[in-house]
């Protein structure tokens, strides 16, 4: 199933991406009043304001298959929320380098058999690095997409509460690559740009104990967000 969504999502982005590469040859700069005092800058900077759907794709062990007490072991995906810096280089007039450096919030669960759920509570101190490739701009608006890499480090890890015995622990250090696409709207002061994303793990963050059953009925478990996002940059 999983595989069948990520394949979905992998279309849905190239469909994006021919899309611009569509538009790009057919339209010409036209009525683009606000988009040309951008022009003249290399570099400019923001703040980055979303939600976000965490969640974790988990691979049960074979452990799982013969024990008589956890029948049921997945994951729930919770909302959240995140807030970022954005330092954004141009390379050439498609091309952009972006560095966003900042903080996400976000609720994850496991579930094991109907009545058990473990939440896990995260502060992620988050380093994406990604590039961006942007469309011709057409009546102060532009469509784009976007790709890269993200380290996220979970600060709240150290705390009482996650490091509890009976709690199964994850590690603090995730990698993940990002998929992403959004639009640019010009105004004279500032760029509006919102944009949806999808971040997948690299990984396996769960650092196994073999006293835990909730832990052992576990092979691989790796991260994956949908965030929302709104970027005011100028």
């Amino acid at each position: 199933m999983f595989r069948l969504r990520s394949r979905k999502i992998s279309l849905v982005f190239v469909g994006v991406l021919l899309f611009i590469a569509a538009a790009s040859g057919q339209i010409r700069s036209r009525d683009n009043y606000n988009y040309q005092d951008f022009q003249g800058k290399s570099y400019y900077f923001g703040m980055a304001f979303g939600t976000n759907i965490s969640g974790y794709r988990i691979n049960q062990s074979s452990y799982f298959i013969g024990n008589d007490s956890i029948r049921i072991a997945e994951g729930k995906r919770k909302g959240g929320f995140n807030i970022h810096m954005i330092a954004n280089l141009k390379m050439g007039e498609y091309f952009d380098f972006r560095f966003l450096p900042g903080f996400a919030f976000s609720y994850r669960s496991f579930i094991f058999n109907e009545l058990q759920e473990r939440q896990v509570e995260s502060v992620f101190f988050e380093l994406p690095f990604s590039l961006r490739y942007k469309s011709m701009p057409y009546k102060d608006k532009r469509v784009f997409v976007t790709g890269g890499l993200k380290y996220n480090y979970d600060i709240a890890s150290s705390s009482k509460s996650r490091q509890a015995a009976t709690l199964i622990k994850i590690s603090p250090h995730d990698f993940q690559w990002e998929v992403g696409f959004g639009m640019q709207f010009f105004y004279p002061f500032f760029i509006f740009s919102p944009e949806i994303k999808y971040s997948r793990g690299l990984g396996n963050i769960l650092i196994y104990n073999k006293d835990l059953n909730e832990s052992k009925v576990l092979e691989n478990v790796t991260s994956q967000i949908f965030t929302l996002t709104f970027n005011f940059e100028g």
